[in-house]
């Protein structure tokens, strides 16, 4: 099964996995924030997934974990 995990704690908001996702499963958070004060981006729905990656090559911070 496909798994895209995010490192939330570190996350900074910027969005740019959001921009990337072809399916527009990966949304920033509205009402979670982490310790750094930013609402991370989490996926919405982990079934419709296809792992292309898109999401954690764009990551400057590398937060985001694809496994197929």
């Amino acid at each position: 099964m496909k798994k895209v995990s995010f490192a939330t704690d570190i996350c900074k908001g910027c969005g740019l996995c959001v921009s990337v996702c072809p399916k527009q499963i990966i949304v920033l958070a509205k009402d979670k924030i982490n310790k750094k004060g930013h609402s991370p981006a989490e996926i919405t729905d982990q079934e419709k997934c296809i792992a292309c990656a898109f999401c954690a090559t764009m990551c400057p911070d590398c937060v985001i974990t694809v496994e197929k």
